[in-house]
């Protein structure tokens, strides 16, 4: 027969255990506002401060672009305080804004254009970000010799949003891109 003297301390060696793999677990979780890498040379974030700038070039970017329309939402940078701060940390700096709604072609345009000219790496921001993202697959599906239409698919609902939305004009877009 046991007397049971001992047991509680193994139930609060256990409760320690716990307690302590979450301490670590979030130490190292993920920053859910991170950049997400969206190919070799593009990733996609939110809102950034004109504060954030260097830590994006010390993250490794040589080009942001804004995508993001002056005036949406209360204390957001505006095109020229952005263009400053990032000018200002010798990085690239473009500007396609995307209003909320269907993507329009001459934003894909605008937003092809600025990444076949500017350094990379290239990181874009907009809100939603999942916005920013989808314009991105759509212009990468244009562009000749870009990602196939799977790997476009699988980098945007990395970002987190359903591609129903695009999935079909990805596809055609691949489909249609003239071969490099």
């Amino acid at each position: 027969m046991t007397s049971g003297r001992g047991r509680p301390w193994v139930a609060v060696l256990g409760v320690a255990a716990v307690i302590a793999a979450v301490m670590i677990a979030c130490q190292f979780a993920p920053d859910p506002d991170a950049p997400k890498r969206l190919s070799d040379d593009v990733s996609v974030t939110g809102q950034i401060t004109t504060a954030q700038v260097d830590s994006m070039r010390k993250a490794g970017f040589s080009t942001i672009i804004n995508m993001r329309v002056d005036n949406e939402a209360p204390g957001q940078p505006n095109y020229a305080e952005m263009q400053k701060a990032v000018q200002g940390a010798k990085l690239g700096y473009g500007y396609v804004p995307l209003r909320k709604g269907p993507l329009a072609p001459v934003q894909i345009e605008s937003l092809m254009s600025a990444l076949s000219q500017l350094p990379k790496p290239v990181l874009l921001y907009g809100e939603p970000r999942e916005h920013v993202a989808r314009a991105w697959a759509l212009a990468e599906a244009s562009r000749p010799g870009g990602l196939d239409a799977a790997s476009i698919l699988t980098a945007v609902k990395s970002v987190g949003p359903s591609t129903e939305s695009i999935d079909a004009q990805v596809e055609s877009r691949v489909a249609g891109r003239k071969k490099k």
